[in-house]
């Protein structure tokens, strides 16, 4: 993902921002997103449907297919169930973000949501941050008690959750703000996950007069609520950041409000076909 955000930043992805269109139907509203792009290691597009009220009845609420292309002849070379890696590549960007951005001794984790993001995130900024500490919210207080239970965490408030955090990941369907700029410790990151439509919103204006990250400037501009609503002034995208082109004023509070790019995508399904044909050939 590091390398994807580095490349996206420095120009060298072909990538249009994703094109949504949105279903109504008697049983329920969804999101239908196309993301196409050509990268350095790929070529290929995603599917993704985003429907909210999927939770109630069980089943995920983002579901996606990825196509992948080999560019030197535009032969289709896999077609591949994308949910997994939506989850995977999703919280290792914010790994990516929380390893430059966060404090390098952070001990308390908060994560506000206990769906499928959160838990992939969990996992993922394990793998850059020791925490002694995961505290847990979620809308539907039975939802959280069992997802604390999980992963060794404790269930409270949101406020309760947020205050004295380390790194605070926002997870959920929110369209309203969950998280309250005065709740945030000063010099804490925070990687914004959800409210995904120029509508919606994580976080109130507080929090987004941080430092503020975005994946793609373009795409936060026109899809990131938070960002709109709150008039933020975006300092940099993470692969700037990442690639040593602008300070990472990590002493600061940073914000990294991340939507998913179509080359994330691509990197991640890239590695899942090389790993899986050197399998076959293997054999």
């Amino acid at each position: 993902m590091e390398k994807a955000l580095i490349e996206f930043s420095a120009g060298k992805v072909t990538q249009p921002v994703r094109s949504v269109i949105k279903v109504d139907v008697a049983a329920a509203t969804g999101f239908l997103g196309l993301m196409p792009a050509h990268a350095p290691d790929g070529l290929g597009l995603k599917a993704v449907t985003f429907y909210p009220s999927n939770a109630e009845r069980g089943i995920p609420t983002h579901m996606a297919t990825i196509f992948l292309v080999d560019p030197d002849t535009g032969t289709p070379l896999a077609i591949m169930d994308g949910r997994l890696i939506t989850e995977m590549r999703t919280a290792a960007a914010s790994a990516a973000a929380t390893k430059l951005l966060a404090p390098t001794d952070a001990k308390i984790l908060a994560i506000l949501g206990s769906g499928v993001q959160a838990r992939s995130h969990v996992d993922a900024l394990r793998l850059v941050r020791q925490f002694g500490e995961i505290r847990v919210w979620s809308p539907t207080k039975e939802h959280a008690e069992q997802f604390a239970k999980q992963i060794g965490g404790k269930a409270m408030s949101a406020e309760e959750a947020v205050r004295g955090a380390d790194v605070i990941v926002t997870t959920t369907n929110s369209k309203t703000p969950v998280l309250k700029g005065a709740w945030i410790k000063t010099g804490s990151h925070v990687n914004a996950i959800g409210a995904c439509r120029p509508d919606w919103r994580e976080l109130d204006d507080e929090a987004m007069s941080n430092v503020v990250f975005v994946d793609s400037r373009e795409g936060a501009l026109k899809e990131s609520g938070d960002v709109i609503l709150a008039g933020a002034k975006i300092y940099a995208e993470l692969g700037e950041a990442l690639a040593g082109k602008v300070p990472s004023r990590a002493s600061e509070t940073t914000i990294f409000k991340s939507l998913g790019m179509a080359v994330e995508d691509i990197a991640a399904a890239v590695l899942v076909y090389r790993a899986a044909t050197a399998t076959q050939y293997a054999h």
